[in-house]
């Protein structure tokens, strides 16, 4: 197996490490982002508060809701992001490994590999948001039901056509060319600065005590980079939520006139519905993606800057 078809397995493992990491912070920011940014009042006062509701009414199995569609958008999505990734970055480097982080290569790579899976990554999050929304809350009327992630899937399809199921597209392609090339920029330098620092002050490290380095630093630089991601494009993520979910098909697919109509009617504030879960689950899930993306390479020798 060559080096470009290992990337693509040592990411399609990193999708699967942020889906177990994260799927149930993810739950409780989707439910805040869909029903606090509505005209008609908050639903949740705040994170907790979503969280115990879910709890009580489902189990922990709620916080999991929508996973099985998560599992293989996350999977296929990573793998194919991380992948895409290594390739470009090697392709606009010409050739030459280069261990510090070059702007202009890490930038492009990452923003353009986001554009490319958002076409993956729309419909199995809009069938993930919607069977996360629509829960086991019997106040959640004007929600449908479904009965599992395929039904969701044709169900969309049949009552808005095949275009439903990319509704929200526009604001993923957004969502991942931006929120990635901030997240890989922050990554690349965090990781160098580390392993700066780290070779330069610990020269004499054993073969155990430079893989806990490793395992520390890809912690560290992993999730930071998730908490990058989410500042720069949360706005973006909730208009895309939203749209996803909204029970008419009639609501604007613009992620930019959906904010505005957010904020004119319930406050800036609404605009960044979901911050706290979204920043709580960043750093674990990223983290976990980020050092299992590493440990695979590793394991794979998968041959890096």
């Amino acid at each position: 197996m060559g080096d470009a078809a290992k990337e693509y397995v040592a990411g399609f493992a990193a999708g699967i490490a942020t889906v177990v990491t994260g799927h149930p912070f993810d739950t409780v920011k989707v439910k805040l982002q869909a029903h606090n940014t509505d005209a008609s009042g908050k639903k949740y006062r705040n994170a907790l508060h979503c969280a115990t509701r879910i709890l009580s009414s489902e189990g922990v199995r709620g916080l999991y809701r929508g996973a099985t569609s998560s599992f293989v958008g996350m999977a296929f999505e990573s793998s194919l992001f991380f992948g895409m990734y290594s390739q470009l970055k090697k392709a606009l480097q010409g050739g030459m490994s280069s261990s510090r982080p070059q702007i202009h290569v890490v930038g492009p790579s990452a923003g353009f590999s986001g554009a490319i899976i958002s076409v993956i990554l729309c419909p199995a999050e809009l069938v993930k948001c919607r069977m996360q929304v629509h829960g086991m809350d019997l106040a959640n009327t004007k929600y449908n039901r479904y009965n599992g992630p395929l039904d969701c899937a044709m169900t969309t399809i049949k009552t808005e056509g095949l275009k439903g199921i990319f509704r929200g597209y526009y604001a993923t392609l957004l969502r991942e060319s931006i929120g990635n090339a901030v997240f890989f920029s922050t990554y690349e330098y965090t990781r160098y600065y580390m392993h700066t620092k780290i070779g330069s002050s610990l020269p004499h490290l054993n073969e155990q005590q430079k893989a806990l380095a490793d395992i520390g630093v890809g912690i560290v630089s992993g999730g930071l980079s998730g908490i990058a991601f989410w500042f720069a494009v949360l706005p973006l993520d909730v208009a895309k939520t939203v749209i996803q979910t909204s029970p008419t098909t009639e609501i604007t697919t613009d992620p930019f006139r959906t904010l505005i109509s957010i904020y004119k009617s319930v406050g800036l504030k609404r605009c960044y519905a979901g911050l706290g879960p979204t920043l709580l689950r960043a750093f674990p899930a990223n983290a976990a993606a980020i050092v299992t993306w590493e440990l695979a390479a590793k394991v794979l020798d998968i041959k890096r800057g």
